[in-house]
């Protein structure tokens, strides 16, 4: 539903955008002609063309979308097609010539009649939508990713219709409004020719950059309509935000509800996609122990409790145990299909794995944390439920438990043996520093002068002092609301801690790009106390979207300095943990 109202309202704002400016008059030839026999039929040919073709264009998209290198050269040279056509008028005149010419003829036909007939409205809304086709927005681009990545489906084409409906409203509305309104929109189409010159010249300089590999978020940083803004602000307000998961927070139940959890198994739709298996249902999963956990692979938290999900996967699986993973994204680039696979493999994860890109299933459990488990007897109803990290002893005791409730003869024999090493070994006792978030919608103790710049690039100077968990930027940022992005070198990040381990998830601005760092603790290299991501003189390279183990101290732990200097431009920094 939420979806379904966002996709109608970023249709309906398509009217103050400039790329409805080519079909609006078309539209208008009916202004003066019975709303009912031609302005009705022309926008629901115009809805319904425009809705089938962004239907073919998802079924299309989604061999682009696992074709990366081959659907970045093709959306690069449409794009280039597309700027130069903003240049060049003839360009644009060829290649919309066959069907302006069928719009301008079934227009002036219409005029010929008093009495406009509806299949003639109708075929000329049919032209309209193909015009129209080109426009869109963050919330269209929304709607075919998430087709692109999870499949084309009923539910995609409800959505495009919605986009298409929210357009057709705004301009009935406009057509209904008469005359005065047509003459202002005429008035601004004076300066179409000046708004398609500069937009020709921004496609096309994005087109260098994107080819060049210099900024993968340019692109995103700029609009090519007015609209996008706004449009953007309603994903933002509208999509739910889950909160911050605690390093450790346990709550048993006898059953769920109130306690923090459903009181049966909910359903499994609205995933993206599976991983390991086809998708599952709770009907399926009758007369089986389930336990479903919630991840993300970037978190630290969840990632130190891997070794446990897997080793309970692997030992009970003959039992009656199914271990489901729901990986429900916190980043952008956690929602990368490709990203969640390649996780999935270093991670050695076997059982199924759902991809909650939309967060359908963690809201269906009420679910607020990462990561947590959810325990359901062989009935289907949820009986045990555990929040974060630790006390893994009590969650496998609950699956024994559940297993000889459903299997009389089943016995165990203890608890099972688990060693988490790298990125998984369990937390230091001693930890007093917080996750620090690096893009400004969640960032805390910034202590650069000047404090943090929104969406624009800003060169940054080292701090005087830290006090402990401050932190700062050096060199040129762009502060974006979830992250970094380092536009040129020399670059840093200085932060003061308490902890054993130092992680920060990181990946480069650019698909295939490499960047080095060098990572120093109180101003020398990290020796013996480097991570699994950096070697004895604290070097190490960004390919991937991944959280980076870069300190674990093997020294007794205190309040240190950390330095991360990046040698080349175009990383993206995220947030930092500890451990």
């Amino acid at each position: 539903m939420l979806l379904l109202i966002l996709a109608f309202l970023g249709g309906a704002l398509t009217i103050i955008s400039p790329c409805i400016l080519p079909v609006l008059p078309f539209v208008f030839s009916s202004v003066n002609q019975p709303f009912r026999k031609s302005g009705l039929p022309l926008l629901a040919g115009m809805a319904v063309t425009f809705t089938g073709l962004a239907a073919v264009a998802t079924v299309g998209g989604g061999w682009i979308v696992r074709a990366n290198q081959f659907g970045r050269d093709a959306a690069m040279a449409v794009l280039a097609i597309f700027g130069l056509s903003l240049l060049w008028e003839g360009l644009a005149n060829l290649l919309s010539r066959p069907f302006v010419q069928l719009g301008s003829r079934l227009a002036e036909g219409d005029a010929q009649h008093s009495n406009a007939s509806v299949s003639r409205s109708l075929l000329l809304g049919v032209a309209t939508g193909l015009l129209w086709a080109p426009c869109a927005g963050p919330i269209l681009g929304l709607i075919l990713t998430g087709a692109a990545v999870g499949g084309a489906n009923s539910h995609t084409a409800v959505l495009l219709l919605a986009y298409a409906a929210g357009a057709a409203t705004s301009l009935a509305v406009a057509l209904l409004a008469g005359g005065g309104l047509l003459s202002a929109l005429k008035r601004s189409l004076g300066a179409e020719i000046w708004i398609r010159r500069v937009l020709g010249v921004a496609v096309l300089a994005g087109v260098a950059v994107v080819a060049l590999g210099l900024d993968r978020g340019l692109l995103t940083q700029v609009s090519l309509a007015s609209t996008s803004g706004l449009e953007q602000s309603l994903v933002d307000k509208l999509q739910p935000k889950p909160k911050e998961a605690p390093a450790m927070m346990m709550m048993s139940a006898t059953g769920g509800g109130k306690s923090g959890g459903p009181e049966t198994m909910p359903s499994l739709s609205g995933a993206a996609l599976w991983l390991n298996s086809p998708p599952l249902t709770p009907e399926q999963l009758k007369g089986k122990v389930v336990l479903v956990d919630f991840w993300t692979h970037s978190c630290i938290n969840c990632l130190r409790t891997l070794p446990y999900i897997r080793a309970w996967a692997d030992r009970y699986k003959n039992d009656g145990l199914v271990v489901l993973g729901i990986h429900t994204p916190e980043f952008a680039f956690e929602k990368d299909a490709d990203n969640v696979r390649r996780a999935v493999a270093d991670f050695k994860i076997t059982y199924p794995v759902a991809l909650d890109n939309d967060y359908a299933i963690w809201k269906a459990f009420s679910n607020q944390f990462w990561p947590a488990d959810y325990l359901a007897d062989a009935s289907g109803r949820v009986r045990f439920h555990h929040f974060g990290e630790g006390k893994y002893d009590e969650t496998e005791d609950h699956i024994q438990q559940l297993l000889k409730e459903s299997n009389a003869r089943l016995s165990f024999d203890g608890d099972t043996k688990v060693a988490g090493v790298g990125t998984e070994a369990p937390p230091d006792s001693d930890v007093q520093s917080p996750e620090t978030y690096i893009g400004y919608d969640r960032a805390d103790s910034f202590l650069s002068p000047g404090g943090l710049v929104q969406d624009a690039a800003h060169t940054y100077s080292t701090p005087q002092h830290l006090e402990l968990n401050q932190w700062g930027l050096v060199g040129n940022w762009t502060d974006a609301k979830q992250s970094a992005t380092l536009n040129s070198v020399p670059g840093k990040i200085i932060f003061r801690f308490h902890a054993r381990d130092v992680h920060l998830v990181l990946g480069p601005a650019a698909e295939g790009k490499t960047i080095r760092f060098r990572v120093k603790i109180d101003g020398k290299a990290a020796g013996g106390d480097h991570g699994v991501d950096t070697d004895a003189g604290g070097n190490g390279t960004v390919r991937d979207n991944r959280l980076y183990q870069l300190i674990r101290q093997k020294d007794p732990v205190d309040d240190r300095t950390f330095e991360i200097e990046f040698l080349d431009p175009g990383v993206q920094a995220f947030s930092f943990t500890f451990g």
